[in-house]
């Protein structure tokens, strides 16, 4: 067969580079020589001299090479030789065929060059091939029945794109042309928008302008009317966007400038309001409200940072929230200004209204460091400086550059370790110390009105165990100022108005307490006790006579009654007609204090009971009306002028104005005082205050 060895030849010629090209028709005797067992190329020579039955043979394969070298040569002077045989035209094919066909007809066994690789087993076919269709190409290479699949030609791309109407969809739904949106027109969205408008529905409004802004997100019209529909629905802070972005698109708009004025003023920005009206002109009507708001927010900032009343930067406040939107939330620094407001104030609801400020704004923010601050100095005023300390050091964790929360923290730690040295000097006894202590802790914070009234409290306590009844009252009189509340400076204070001698005014301050405050512990005792000190206070005053404290010894007792004896006794006196009186109160003062039962129902009061109530309401053995005499030792009278004693029966005889004592000899009735109701049980007894 012919045309596998046409193969073979372009594969060896294609592996063999160093061998030149030989034109066809052409040999090389050399090639020969190398090769004895392939056949001359061109039947152009001649072969050397052979044997008789050989000629026959190779003139046979002359003519067979001849034919085929002729139709090679013209075939190569059109296509190229080395051109796969399934690329060539054809017309060219079929011819290429047919004289594969007649070769193989002619050749009855194959010749070793028609051979591509070693033949096989497989028996050779026992009839030439049927000729195929033209163009066709034998199943069968016709010697050893194997399938020759020669190697496929060389792919030729297309580089021409797919034509237009090409598809390459996976679905045929997905093959079907996209639908083409319809035309929106922003105009009718903005004209339906307009429409909801009048009719106050503004919830449509609003979604039909923002359908305008999706069609032409570029025209400041749908945004400003858009702007308008939320401000009337009290949509403040999403009308502000609008109105923003509305001004960008288009900035020389008055209308819209005049929106944005309204919003800023609606939100508490009257300074950006005034700003946006300069800028276009806008009328003194169109700016009067954030003017308004802007004067009451400057009044209250102002009255603040000058340290002026609380009352006054909350009206200011007040005025100014006026002009704030429905429902639109305080801005923080207006309620910040609130908060230290209330703390100026300073009495018990304005520190709660504080402390519910400072709550509202860390419910927003619960890490607000100024919220913290503000807590905090609610509580210090209130006196829980603990917690207090506690709130200032969460502020400054989260700011820990925070001045403020600084400057207060060390104020109350200060404070609080200066307070609790007075306590501990004034339980120890050292008064003095303490007083000194306390003063320091007062100029620490005078604007801290409840820490300052108890430390008054205190140092006023501490004047009156030295018995100081002026300093005393002075520091609860400014304890009251600065609350008038205090209770317990109302109480200190009614004591050092009886100490100093004014028992009335002590008793009214009592009953005024009782009646301000029922409850009050101990008040009621207090009472009782402060009108017995000025039933006390109308008697004769005993140890003021013998001028002497009221806690003064019996040593002292005695030597003041002789000097004041010595001095007033009448034999000593006598021009004088008041020495014998004043002699007389002398030994009464005398008497009574240097007895010690006699001394502690003087001090308790108990001596100023009625003694008819005493005996039942008669005389019990003092004729005459009962004791019109004065009770007076006789053997101390005696001893004082150097007599000696007597019978009891002979002074007096009984009249009204000496000492009688009838019965027969019965026992006196100076001998068993202490039986007299409550003497026995409460010697010596002192009411607390």
């Amino acid at each position: 067969m012919v045309l596998p060895s046409l193969f073979n030849k372009t594969a060896k010629k294609s592996k063999n580079n160093d061998t030149p090209s030989l034109a066809p028709g052409s040999s090389s005797t050399s090639s020969r020589k190398g090769n004895p067992g392939t056949p001359p190329s061109s039947p152009d020579k001649k072969a050397p001299e052979k044997k008789p039955h050989q000629r026959v043979k190779d003139k046979e394969r002359d003519r067979t090479q001849r034919s085929t070298s002729n139709s090679h040569s013209k075939r190569s002077s059109k296509y190229d030789r080395d051109s796969h045989p399934l690329n060539l035209p054809a017309e060219e094919l079929r011819k290429l065929s047919t004289s594969a066909m007649s070769l193989m007809n002619d050749q009855p066994t194959p010749q070793p060059m028609d051979v591509d690789r070693e033949s096989t087993s497989s028996p050779a076919p026992s009839s030439p091939a049927v000729a195929q269709a033209p163009g066709a190409f034998p199943k069968t290479n016709g010697t050893n029945g194997e399938a020759a699949r020669p190697a496929p030609p060389p792919h030729r791309y297309t580089k021409s794109p797919p034509p237009p109407s090409a598809n390459y969809a996976a679905t045929p739904e997905d093959a079907s042309p996209p639908a083409q949106p319809p035309t929106i027109d922003a105009e009718e969205y903005k004209a339906a928008g307009n429409k909801f408008f009048k009719i106050k529905d503004y919830a449509a409004a609003i979604r039909e302008y923002s359908k305008a802004i999706e069609a032409d997100p570029k025209n400041g019209t749908y945004y400003s009317n858009r702007a308008a529909a939320l401000i009337t629905a009290n949509r403040f802070v999403e009308a502000l966007e609008d109105c923003k972005t509305a001004d960008e698109l288009d900035p020389n708009n008055q209308k819209i400038s005049l929106r944005l004025g309204r919003v800023y003023t609606s939100l508490g920005r009257p300074d950006e309001a005034i700003a946006v009206y300069n800028s276009i002109n806008a009328t003194a009507k169109d700016m009067q409200p954030a003017v308004i708001m802007q004067k009451h927010l400057r009044q209250a900032e102002e009255t603040t940072k000058r340290g002026g009343s609380g009352s006054m930067v909350i009206h200011a406040l007040n005025e100014a929230e006026r002009g704030l939107g429905p429902r639109v939330d305080r801005p923080r620094k207006w309620t910040l200004l609130r908060g230290e407001a209330h703390l100026r104030m300073g009495n018990v609801n304005a520190l709660g209204e504080a402390q519910n400020v400072a709550m509202s704004l860390l419910r927003r923010n619960n890490q607000d460091p100024d919220a913290l601050v503000l807590r905090g100095r609610a509580m210090y005023a209130q006196g829980e400086n603990e917690k207090a300390i506690q709130h200032f050091r969460q502020a400054l964790s989260c700011d820990p550059d925070f001045k403020d929360a600084v400057r207060n923290l060390r104020m109350v730690q200060k404070l609080e370790r200066m307070k609790e040295e007075g306590n501990a000097a004034f339980k120890g006894g050292r008064f003095q110390a303490a007083i000194d202590t306390y003063s320091k802790a007062l100029e620490v914070d005078p604007s801290n009105k409840n820490t300052n009234s108890k430390i008054l409290q205190n140092r006023a306590l501490c004047y009156t165990r030295l018995k100081k009844w002026a300093p005393a009252m002075a520091d609860c009189d400014k304890a009251l100022e600065l609350d008038p509340s205090y209770t317990k400076a109302r109480k200190t204070r009614a004591k050092a108005l009886g100490e100093s001698g004014n028992w009335e005014e002590a008793v009214r301050e009592y009953k005024a307490i009782h009646e301000a405050n029922p409850a009050e512990p101990g008040i009621a005792k207090d009472i009782r006790s402060a009108e017995l000190e000025l039933k006390k206070s109308k008697r004769k005053d005993y140890y003021k006579l013998l001028g002497i404290e009221k806690d003064a010894t019996e040593q002292e007792i005695k030597k003041a009654y002789r000097k004041l004896a010595i001095i007033h006794h009448p034999d000593k006196n006598p021009d004088d007609e008041t020495a014998a009186e004043r002699f007389k109160e002398i030994q009464e003062a005398h008497e009574t204090l240097s007895d010690t039962q006699k001394r502690a129902r003087y001090d308790s009061g108990e001596d100023l009971i009625d003694p008819s109530e005493m005996f039942g309401g008669g005389g019990g053995g003092f004729p005459g009306g009962g004791m019109g005499g004065v009770q007076i030792d006789p053997e101390m009278l005696f001893s004082m002028f150097g007599g000696a004693s007597g019978g009891g029966g002979g002074m007096g005889g009984g009249r009204g104005g000496g000492f009688s004592f009838q019965g027969g000899g019965g026992p006196s009735p100076f001998g068993n005082m202490g039986g007299m109701p409550g003497g026995g049980g409460r010697r010596g007894q002192q009411y607390p205050f």
